[in-house]
């Protein structure tokens, strides 16, 4: 979620006909007003990691993931009307929709996915993304600068597209459905340059609304997109204002200036809410599928020893700090995959919070006095990670764990942990794709390991999810991760899992069709909501 800059490039004449070609709607306006905490930074899905509001609602992807339940979803046909898998499980052929116009009035073609997904790879672009076309044939020469095009990537004719990967991936079509992978417009795109998704007057997509107007650190409005392949959306516009004070954001919420109230945006108002005769019943809440953890460094003593890290994940009342912070919206997990993740184990053993047992398992490793171990914070992250940790400091020392929290700048601690010698953090891994390979690789294959500052060095492990990740029956690659879990957690003890919290909003009784997202996230499509 980065910067999102107002920008007036060399391509305005041709910005203003693709925010234009569309029209406006006469009458009445269906405006649905509602904030973030923070400047999106960007239109552009493959320059951010996280704030994906605007991609969502001004681009499409070739699968969708609709939400279906609390913490449930489905993946299906999207910009594809259809697609075809070889019984390899290498080749996957997307065939297009007919007739689905970009803003600029360009219908799609398989030129603009190709584009898309090489533009990513492109070492030119600096896309934060990469990741997810890890496994395409081509993707890592394209992105080393060896090669000129992804020879994995291929437009077979205007409505077809190939992708081969390197050997069989079963997350493929899950990550196709997850926001990086919008698709762009291959003519507008190369003709405004790096000004991609800077300005109203260098955004194009295919999505149900259009970016009309972007002011730095106050506001976008999103208008209707009057020839969106599914048809019209209901709201004619949406206004996002950024708010960052969250009794700013209640107030306005209580004057009727906003319409959706986002808690996680402001967690210290859940009790004025809940407690409210007036808002109680206009809350609608749902899992976040994601987990709050603490890394331990296997690199850095004392926790090179499992029994060290045993003692501190019982060390932690999980259940005071969920209670204490997040008013006990929310659930203890036990594992890697969090509560609507696909392969979610419930009956997970259950981690105890026992001190006691903990200073004995210290003392048992050689540490009868305690050990000392520090905890990396960053200095300009949310004070509810100075909450966190100022908690755990306090209980853990009951333990014998004497704690010192270290505040580092953003850029250095990246870079230390990335160098795998981050000694301890705390932090929120939420599912960008309903898989549980992204949680298990992105923590616990050989790279992400080192760059998590883990470095839990386990060549079966290694090889296990490397496995799992090719395995195409849906009931054996879950046993194997359920299993790889147990081994992770309760083995070897190198994850200690907190907790994942309920995502809270408030909404107007003026608003109709909300649904929490499957995934508990702040962004979300707007195409099926309505306002009264």
């Amino acid at each position: 979620m980065q910067k999102f800059l107002k920008v007036f490039g060399i391509a305005l004449v041709m910005g203003m006909v693709c925010v234009s070609v569309l029209g406006s709607v006469a009458g009445a306006e269906k405006v649905l007003r509602i904030t973030d905490s923070e400047d999106p930074q960007t239109a552009d899905c493959q320059m951010t990691t996280s704030m994906y509001t605007i991609p969502l609602n001004v681009f499409d992807r070739l699968v969708e993931a609709v939400t279906v339940g609390p913490a449930q979803s489905e993946l299906v046909p999207g910009l594809a009307e259809r697609w075809e898998i070889s019984a390899d499980g290498k080749v996957y052929t997307f065939y297009l929709r007919k007739g689905v116009l970009f803003h600029n009035g360009e219908e799609l073609t398989a030129e603009d996915v190709v584009y898309t997904f090489d533009r990513m790879l492109n070492p030119a672009t600096k896309a934060l993304n990469t990741d997810i076309l890890d496994f395409v044939v081509g993707a890592q020469e394209r992105l080393d600068g060896k090669a000129d095009s992804t020879s994995g990537l291929q437009a077979l004719d205007d409505y077809t597209v190939q992708i081969t990967l390197r050997e069989p991936y079963a997350p493929f079509i899950a990550i196709m459905a997850s926001p990086q992978a919008s698709i762009f417009n291959k003519t507008f795109t190369e003709a405004v340059g790096d000004q991609f998704g800077l300005s109203p007057e260098t955004t194009c997509g295919t999505g149900p609304f259009m970016l009309k107007e972007y002011v730095l650190n106050d506001y976008q409005t999103l208008t209707a997109n009057e020839k969106y392949y599914r048809g019209r959306p209901k709201l004619d516009k949406v206004i996002i204002r950024v708010i960052a004070d969250a009794e700013t954001m209640r107030l306005l919420f209580e004057s009727d200036e906003i319409d959706l109230f986002d808690c996680d945006f402001a967690i210290s108002q859940l009790p004025y809410f809940f407690e409210s005769e007036k808002w109680k019943d206009q809350i609608r809440s749902g899992p976040r599928v994601g987990i709050y953890y603490y890394s331990m460094n296997q690199r850095i003593k004392p926790f090179d020893d499992v029994r060290v890290r045993k003692a501190f994940q019982m060390a932690i009342d999980r259940q005071k700090i969920l209670d204490s912070r997040f008013y006990g919206k929310g659930a203890l997990e036990n594992g890697v995959m969090p509560r609507g993740l696909l392969c979610y184990n419930p009956q997970q053993e259950p981690i105890e919070y026992n001190p006691q047992k903990a200073k004995a398992l210290l003392a048992e490793a050689g540490y009868p006095d305690g050990v000392d171990m520090t905890i990396v914070q960053v200095s300009t992250w949310s004070s509810k990670w100075v909450d966190i940790n100022e908690i755990v400091q306090s209980m853990a020392k009951e333990a014998g764990f004497n704690i010192t929290i270290q505040q580092m700048d953003e850029s250095a601690y990246y870079d230390t942990r990335r160098s795998g010698n981050v000694g301890s953090y705390v932090q929120v891994w939420s599912a960008d794709f309903n898989d549980p390979d992204n949680f298990f690789y992105t923590f616990f294959a050989e790279r992400g390991t080192v760059t998590r500052s883990y470095n839990n060095m386990n060549p079966e492990m290694f090889a296990a999810l490397d496995r799992a990740r090719a395995i195409t029956d849906p009931a054996e690659r879950c046993e194997l991760y359920k299993e790889l879990e147990r081994v992770i957690v309760h083995e070897d003890a190198a994850w200690v899992p907190l907790f994942s919290v309920d995502h809270v909003y408030v909404v107007q009784p003026r608003v109709k069709n909300f649904v929490v997202p499957w995934n508990g996230w702040s962004s979300m499509s707007y195409y099926e909501m309505e306002v009264e």
